[in-house]
């Protein structure tokens, strides 16, 4: 497996990977899947100021993870907020672990000094995997998005780099 740099072409696969939380779970608020096209400005976008990578195997993206601004006011510019995606049936290999350790190691240097992650609470073991990573929860924001009907809360976990 290789960690590298997103390009164009990966945006059909990135966008068919999300598309699974965002249709079928409430990992990802997001109400409508968003398409190839979508998810390539995204990517461009994000990509001019933060690492934007894919783990690939046998030319096969099996997920993906990037940093982005944590908020517009530039007194949060030694933030950054991160995001990971795997595909579905590829959790549990190692893969969001090596994504995350190359995101950071890229993101040191550049002047960020803490990372947060907004994740669906409680369950999905994302609260876990990222306790893993060395993520502490600094806060739950409670019953704050709605999604298939019911209330879901989140919460907030941060790391300093």
């Amino acid at each position: 497996m290789e960690i590298r740099d997103a390009a164009a072409s990966d945006m059909a696969r990135i966008a068919s990977i999300y598309s699974y939380y965002v249709t079928k779970t409430p990992i990802s608020f997001e109400e409508e899947a968003p398409t190839a096209e979508e998810m390539k400005r995204r990517w461009m976008d994000i990509s001019k100021e933060y690492p934007y990578l894919v783990a690939a195997e046998g030319g096969r993206i099996l997920g993906y993870a990037y940093a982005h601004r944590f908020h517009e006011r530039p007194a949060y510019r030694r933030s950054a907020e991160v995001t990971i995606y795997l595909d579905k049936n590829e959790k549990g290999h190692g893969i969001g672990r090596r994504l995350y350790q190359e995101l950071e190691r890229r993101l040191e240097g550049t002047g960020i000094h803490n990372l947060y992650a907004l994740v669906t609470y409680p369950g999905f073991g994302s609260v876990e995997f990222h306790e893993k990573m060395g993520y502490s929860i600094a806060g739950i924001l409670t019953e704050c998005g709605e999604k298939f009907g019911r209330l879901w809360s989140v919460s907030y976990l941060e790391k300093r780099i």
